[in-house]
């Protein structure tokens, strides 16, 4: 199996959501969003682990982010994970095999990749050391930056270096920031469960919903001011998932059912049947 092969195996296995968009994108480009999305995908798993303490989690993201602030020509996958296994010995397979999905994206893009993932990492190390404690609307908006607004500039970088594709920085923001508010409001909580709070003090389930609900504005604003084909199409099925979340929770539904989740799916694609596992 080549690196291609095994990066959308990797993908299939850790988010159906991501995977059916990505596996659409033409050649290059799908590599390079692979690339993006398994890497952050990789040091999330590190700040989501159960069982790493806080103090672990932070000096793991650390090394992450200088192995990649270090890179350069003839970089292997060992050299972009230098220091883990000694730092940790049981990692993610996701997380363990970052070096390949460094390697992932072709050359002319890939460091852009790994600038982000570097950035990324530092700023999940600075909010584990902190517990995730978010206290104030500035703390939400930095937290959803660091972990998802800034993926939306990273993609529109990618879809600037595909065809030349030109977005509105901040509406890229508002996509991550739409997408991981939602995610705030449907784990909440789970989170409290185990100690963690993105709610600012005194913030209700209504605060939050209208938070999310802003940012999803400005997210339908970036996807639909994209041109018709396969990157608009990326944009288009987490971006519909998140809105039909929002509603079903406004109803009280926990979240969306695999029914639902495969409806959604079947209308974005018509006439593509896609399966949903």
């Amino acid at each position: 199996m080549n690196l291609r092969q095994s990066a959308l195996e990797m993908l299939k296995s850790t988010s159906r959501t991501f995977f059916i968009p990505i596996e659409r994108l033409p050649a290059g480009l799908q590599e390079a969003v692979a690339s993006g999305y398994l890497c952050m995908r990789a040091i999330d798993e590190v700040e989501d682990h159960p069982d790493l303490d806080l103090t672990t989690k932070a000096t793991i993201l650390r090394q992450i982010s200088i192995n990649l602030q270090s890179a350069k020509d003839g970089y292997t996958a060992a050299d972009f994970a230098v220091g883990l296994s000694q730092l940790h010995g049981d990692l993610p397979e996701v997380s363990g095999r970052i070096g390949d999905w460094a390697l992932l994206a072709p050359p002319s893009i890939a460091p852009r990749i790994w600038d982000a993932t570097a950035a990324m990492a530092d700023r999940m190390a600075y909010w584990a050391e902190r517990n995730w404690r978010v206290r104030t609307e500035a703390d939400l908006d930095c937290y959803t930056f660091s972990v998802a607004g800034s993926v939306g500039l990273m993609l529109s970088d990618l879809w600037a270096w595909h065809d030349g594709t030109q977005t509105n920085r901040m509406e890229a923001i508002g996509f991550g920031r739409g997408l991981q508010s939602v995610n705030i409001l449907r784990n909440h909580g789970e989170d409290r469960h185990r100690g963690v709070n993105f709610y600012p003090d005194g913030w209700t389930d209504q605060q939050m919903h209208d938070y999310a609900a802003y940012n999803l504005r400005l997210a339908d604003a970036y996807t639909e001011a994209l041109q018709p084909g396969p990157v608009q199409d990326f944009c288009k099925l987490p971006l519909a998932l998140a809105h039909a979340t929002l509603q079903v929770m406004i109803q009280g539904q926990e979240k969306l059912t695999r029914q639902q989740v495969k409806s959604i799916v079947e209308e974005t694609y018509q006439p593509r049947e896609i399966a949903i596992s």
